[in-house]
């Protein structure tokens, strides 16, 4: 099977050649010369190698290739209207660590199925993964513990995360190592601050899970304060661990999209009150 070159430089002065059936008309529209018109469809019948307009003194005529080949620019013009102007629903690919998303962002996500008609895709990875896979244009936005600065990334400070110690029953913080701990990962804040190291340590994923199982007093935890809404567990404030800020992350739009611009105004509003 013969394989087509097709030189899309001269597609503009055939289509509106096509449309108007006058080499005249079409090259006043265009702003060039008639014998540009001309060479250009010319040029694109010879890229194409086949015949796309016949030409008279008096008339023009499009060949079977040639109408053929209008009547698919149309198709694609009215998808390409689609894609920019159209208000077809549109999606937000968005990634997140997973204990955002268990707590924060499901407040935002009430929020934007409220008041937007578009639609979220969100996916929990790790930091670097994230950041990799934002970088590589696979999401749109991605919320972190990380400020992002980049040719391609930049990212804005939504709100401090404080941490706390959280427990079922009241204790000082000195007694830590003594009651079994429920940490999120080995690089948990509890294994920053003590050196002695409880006896019993449950590794959980959840921050939605390990306040559960402090609530039932099975050990006790290190989460972000705006987790807890439980007033029957014990919080307190610890020193020696570092601020950490929630940052939302997004390629450098010169001018964002409508439908991230949605969401990212629902985030701006709500993180106030954290």
């Amino acid at each position: 099977m013969k394989e087509i070159s097709l030189d899309y430089r001269y597609l503009k002065a055939f289509m509106v050649t096509s449309r108007l059936l006058n080499f005249s008309k079409a090259a006043q529209e265009l702003n060039i010369a008639q014998s540009a018109v001309s060479r250009q469809i010319k040029l694109l019948e010879e890229s194409v190698g086949d015949q796309l307009i016949i030409r008279s003194s008096k008339k023009v005529l499009l060949t079977e290739k040639g109408q053929a080949l209008l009547e698919e620019l149309g198709r694609f013009e009215g998808k390409l209207q689609d894609i920019f102007f159209g208000h077809m629903n549109k999606v937000i690919r968005v990634g997140i660590l997973h204990g955002l998303l268990e707590t924060w962002f499901n407040d935002v996500m009430v929020e934007f199925s409220r008041t937007s008609a578009h639609q979220l895709t969100v996916e929990v990875n790790s930091l670097e993964l994230l950041k990799d896979k934002l970088h590589n244009g696979k999401y749109d936005l991605i919320f972190t513990t990380e400020n992002i600065q980049s040719e391609l990334v930049s990212s804005l400070k939504l709100f401090e995360e404080k941490m706390v110690l959280v427990s079922k029953k009241e204790l000082t913080p000195k007694e830590a190592p003594e009651h079994p701990w429920i940490v999120y990962s080995e690089n948990d804040h509890l294994f920053q601050l003590f050196k002695k190291r409880s006896q019993k340590i449950i590794v959980v994923n959840s921050i939605t899970t390990i306040l559960k199982l402090v609530q039932k007093g099975v050990g006790i935890a290190i989460v972000p304060d705006h987790t807890v809404n439980d007033k029957n567990l014990s919080s307190y404030d610890l020193k020696g661990l570092p601020k950490q800020h929630i940052h939302l992350s997004s390629l450098n739009f010169q001018h964002m999209p409508e439908h991230i611009a949605q969401l990212v105004d629902i985030i701006r509003t709500q993180h106030k009150s954290y």
